[in-house]
């Protein structure tokens, strides 16, 4: 079996084992927040140790503001679909949080999952969302697909497919995202541009290097602190 579809389909096999759980940080200071996580290997970071996830390097970046995180909770495995992550917050009783992130649909790319279940699943996934927000939708940032396609171990398929079909996936969360006004960053375009940098993918050649997840965290900072 080819490389690259083994690290996607390993993702099936984990599925069925339970997702990332919380993880409490020290609340010590007057300002925190609480985080929910949604996702797949992106957010989980495979590839990286825990600590070089986007989700905790933000965290590293709140501190020098004083500000820490009360919960961080990740519902995210690898090779998960919109389909699997939708069943997972179904199946979990989540507090409610200040701030989540959602970034879901590489897998159903590569898999071939029609948009319209894609779009489905979505809109499930954000209403999930914005109730784990309390209602506030504005708390609820989508992160864009990744384009695998600029990866050494993408470069071995259909490279002009995987694009154009990454931004279709990505037109479609883009436009739901506003739908239900929730906030959107645009982290394709950051691979594209450091599409030369071999520092932006992990060992594996597929997922992105804690460099990459740094240079998310940067930009993610910032709808936190406003």
């Amino acid at each position: 079996m080819h490389r690259l579809l083994i690290l996607f389909v390993l993702g099936a096999l984990f599925s069925c084992q339970t997702p990332a759980g919380s993880e409490m940080l020290a609340k010590d200071d007057s300002t925190s927040i609480s985080w929910l996580a949604l996702g797949d290997s992106y957010t989980i970071g495979r590839g990286v140790n825990s600590l070089e996830r986007f989700p905790a390097q933000t965290l590293q970046l709140l501190k020098s503001r004083s500000i820490k995180t009360a919960q961080l909770t990740y519902v995210a495995t690898t090779g998960w679909t919109s389909a699997q992550l939708d069943k997972s917050i179904s199946q979990q009783n989540l507090a409610y949080y200040d701030f989540v992130t959602v970034l879901i649909g590489v897998n159903d790319q590569f898999q071939g999952i029609d948009t319209s279940i894609y779009s489905k699943n979505f809109k499930s996934i954000l209403n999930r969302a914005i109730q784990a927000t309390r209602g506030e939708s504005q708390h609820v940032l989508v992160l864009s697909i990744p384009d695998y396609s600029l990866t050494p171990e993408g470069k071995r398929l259909d490279t002009n497919k995987i694009k154009r079909e990454i931004d279709l996936f990505n037109s479609l969360n883009k436009k739901l995202a506003n739908n239900f006004k929730c906030q959107y960053l645009d982290i394709t375009v950051l691979g594209r541009e450091a599409k030369l940098n071999p520092t932006w993918v992990a060992k594996d050649g597929l997922h992105p290097s804690a460099v990459a997840y740094k240079n998310w965290a940067n930009r993610i900072f910032p709808f936190i602190v406003k």
